[in-house]
């Protein structure tokens, strides 16, 4: 439904969601749409609202007007009501209007005013914004410039990123302390961008989707409530510049520091500033040096200890931007805690069942027989390969105990 919109009209439904979730609405309303509007697109609300004593005013108003109700949780699916669905359909209207192939945050400021009686439209009507005074603004300046860029190719990001908040997320259990760490680090005024550094394996990945799963709940820190986690893939981005427009990285920087509500998950960041770099890899790097030293960009990042360490004296500039933070391998009560915590997805996937058993002993395999990684990660993996192999051999099997497998809605085979 959502492929032709940009990025920046794509997050403007995510934040219409979450404000109608924290309102306990059953619908997305045009009011929460209005909402994702003006925390998305700041620089185009107010060019047509006077002051910022009118967006707050907005909100004011909506909270006055709404009836609230306990939080929706975001296992729940919103539908849009059906005036939320007529501003999206004349939002493609107004965008194949002026000729764009995208929509854009301009074409659903649009959508809500063409939608007349509904009470979007009724808070900017009461401010003086109107659809034909709109329509000419956005015909006369370059408004729509991040639309045509999409349209021309030229907005590089969006098959390189990948938005966790809207992901479903494994539960992430423990790493309290370092998911408290984190949240203080993106708080900070200076260097509030962190590098997780810890071994391959000890589940660095997972204290990011645990902060991304805590924006998506509700129950982030006041400062992160409306922040969006977008993981970028660096390596790929940087060698696409092999094929792209001259101005490709540029472009891609430029879109990277338009929004400053995202923080950018870069795993691979450190392993691209060690890599040997070949001549189209050059600009990325260069180029997000400088949106890092200049604050505007929020990142974070991976590494190990060694990863770490040679950074930091191949690439001074990076310690001035990023604060460490450690991460240790759990120990193997904690390991044991994760496994029988997450033991379920694998148990789905592959129609098996784990004994305790089987979980203590994947923890003391995989320490002795992996080196080369850390728990809880090879544990995990040992798991995932003895329910793997359980379930190649269901053919094996005699024909009445697949029956009977296939009957139960219990998972029979034990790992």
């Amino acid at each position: 439904m959502f492929e032709r919109y940009t990025e920046k009209a794509r997050r403007v439904i995510f934040f219409a969601r979450y404000e109608a979730s924290q309102f306990g609405s059953p619908y997305i309303e045009t009011e929460h749409l209005l909402l994702g509007l003006l925390r998305e697109d700041k620089a185009l609300t107010n060019r047509f609202l006077r002051s910022h004593g009118d967006v707050e005013g907005i909100r004011r108003q909506i909270e006055e007007h709404t009836v609230v109700r306990e939080k929706v949780p975001t296992s729940v699916d919103l539908p849009l009501s059906n005036e939320g669905k007529r501003v999206l359909a004349y939002s493609a209207e107004e965008a194949e209007a002026l000729s764009h192939k995208h929509i854009g945050t301009e074409h659903l400021l649009l959508g809500l005013l063409r939608e007349e009686k509904c009470f979007a439209a009724e808070l900017l009507h009461e401010r003086g914004v109107r659809l034909a005074m709109v329509r000419e603004e956005l015909r006369r300046t370059p408004a729509g410039a991040e639309t045509r860029r999409a349209s021309a190719g030229e907005a590089p990001l969006a098959e390189f990123a990948l938005d966790m908040i809207q992901q479903e997320l494994p539960p992430v259990i423990g790493r309290e302390a370092e998911i408290q760490r984190l949240i203080q680090v993106l708080g900070r005024s200076t260097k509030a961008n962190a590098v997780l550094v810890g071994e391959r394996g000890v589940g660095r990945r997972s204290i990011v989707s645990a902060l991304a799963q805590r924006i998506s709940d509700g129950q982030a820190s006041d400062f992160l409530a409306h922040k969006n986690i977008v993981e970028l893939d660096i390596l790929t981005l940087a060698g696409a510049r092999r094929t792209a427009a001259p101005d490709f990285a540029r472009n891609a920087v430029a879109e990277l520091t338009s929004s400053p509500d995202t923080i950018y998950f870069v795993p691979e960041l450190h392993s691209l500033l060690l890599a040997p770099l070949e001549k189209s890899w050059l600009s990325v790097p260069e180029l997000l040096k400088t949106a890092l030293l200049e604050r505007k960009v929020q990142c974070v990042s991976t590494a190990t200890p060694e990863e770490s360490r040679r950074v930091s004296e191949k690439h001074p500039w990076l310690p001035r931007c990023f604060t460490e933070i450690r991460i240790a391998s759990p120990t193997k009560e904690e390991a044991l805690q994760i496994l029988s915590a997450t033991k379920q997805r694998f148990e789905k996937h592959h129609s098996v069942s784990y004994s305790d058993e089987a979980i203590r002993f994947a923890i003391i395999y995989s320490n002795l027989y992996a080196k080369d990684r850390a728990l809880p990660d090879k544990a995990l993996d040992l798991l995932d390969e003895a329910g793997a192999y359980l379930r190649s051999q269901t053919s094996a099997l005699p024909g009445e105990v697949i029956d009977i497998r296939e009957d139960s809605t219990l998972p029979q085979t034990h790992g």
